[in-house]
């Protein structure tokens, strides 16, 4: 049964246009005690450029466990807290969870404030089939990792869906092509910024196209599932 204590907002923030944010999010941020930040650097701004002023708690991957807890006791003595992350949702291959499970053994009650996302972004524009797909996060950063994680995905027969570091992309565009049949991808960076791009074709040919370039901005892939 719910408490009467505050309430945790889990809210969604612009993935790069700032156009993006919804009047639900800034209502929540503006009457919201506290805004409880990935990146208190990176929230700072948004906000300001809100004109909103809340105290920010660091809930920083490394020390998510410890914050959690101090959040906790905030709402338990009735503080409702915003939990945002840099862009997007968090807990979407962001910190979140340990606090939002927290929050609900605890019996505080916990709301979605729903907004962007980088992973339905990418997949939409991708073209490739998406009543059924898979999200996999950030592929392993170590190769023999990497390729062993890609060897396990290549009989997957949903779209998947995938993060990458832009410094990794060429290797990871490598390593899909050997290890999954060189399938069809979509490579979509920046999105919803002034320079989106979407690259389309076998992951050889992606990878062919940013050879000897320097790549830049945030990276999703889309792979399309073999037999699309």
């Amino acid at each position: 049964m719910e408490s009467e204590a505050g309430t945790l907002f889990v809210c969604a923030t612009p993935i790069g246009n700032l156009d993006d944010v919804s009047q639900r999010l800034l209502q929540t941020l503006a009457q919201c005690d506290i805004v409880a930040a990935e990146d208190t650097r990176r929230t700072i701004k948004l906000l300001n450029h809100f004109g909103i002023k809340k105290p920010l708690v660091s809930c920083w991957q490394h020390r998510e466990r410890e914050a959690s807890q101090k959040l906790l006791e905030s709402l338990q003595q009735g503080s409702s807290v915003a939990l945002v992350s840099d862009a997007g949702t968090p807990v979407i291959s962001d910190p979140g969870q340990k606090l939002i499970a927290l929050a609900l053994a605890n019996g505080i009650r916990v709301v979605h404030i729903p907004g962007p996302s980088a992973v339905i972004a990418a997949l939409v524009l991708s073209g490739f089939p998406a009543d059924k797909f898979v999200f996999e996060g950030f592929l392993p950063r170590k190769r023999a990792d990497r390729r062993k994680a890609l060897r396990a995905l290549a009989e997957e027969r949903r779209t998947i869906v995938l993060f990458e570091a832009p410094h990794r992309l060429h290797d990871a565009l490598r390593d899909i092509a050997a290890e999954m049949g060189d399938p069809q991808v979509a490579v979509a960076r920046e999105l919803t910024k002034v320079h989106e791009e979407v690259l389309r074709g076998k992951a050889s040919e992606v990878l062919t196209s940013i050879s000897g370039k320097a790549v830049k901005g945030e990276i999703t892939i889309v792979i399309s599932p073999m037999s699309a």
